[in-house]
């Protein structure tokens, strides 16, 4: 950013990038661990509150922590092994990334009120701007961006 003060131009500084506030937490699948992943997500988003002045709504908070749960649910499931939370914000949004060994990649299954279960990634998909599943060299990583923005 610039500052014009008759004319002059003043650069302020203000106009470098700033990285995204990004923490990691590694799961063994034991009990208890999908609900320590939504504390630690909790906690990421308090951080966001106070370090970027991100305004998370009780929506928004209530979103990203679902997000949170329904995919570290889904890791702690469908793998045969421990998995990674790991959690990217800015003002704007915030992309949860779960990173587990299972090669096999999520289904997501057409809406059907009658089905029991297999419902998490149409609420993922539901909530998030965006959704990304890929495969990575020890597994795959599945990835949702939650706005954080008034919709």
């Amino acid at each position: 950013m610039t500052e014009h003060l008759d004319g002059a131009v003043i650069p302020t500084g203000f106009d470098v990038p700033v990285d995204p506030l990004r923490r990691a937490a590694h799961y063994t699948g034991e009990p208890g661990s999908i609900a320590e992943a939504r504390h630690f997500a909790a906690q990421f988003l308090d951080r966001l509150r106070t370090e970027w002045c991100a305004e998370v709504g009780a929506r928004a908070d209530d979103e990203v922590l679902l997000v949170v749960s329904e995919l570290v649910t889904n890791a702690d499931r469908h793998s045969n092994g421990p998995y990674i939370l790991d959690l990217e914000g800015t003002d704007a949004a915030v992309t949860v990334s779960v990173y587990d060994s299972s090669a096999a990649l999520p289904l997501r299954f057409p809406k059907d009120p009658e089905r029991v279960g297999r419902h998490g990634l149409e609420i993922v998909h539901a909530l998030a701007a965006e959704v990304a599943v890929e495969r990575v060299p020890v597994g795959k990583r599945v990835s949702a961006t939650v706005r954080l923005g008034e919709r």
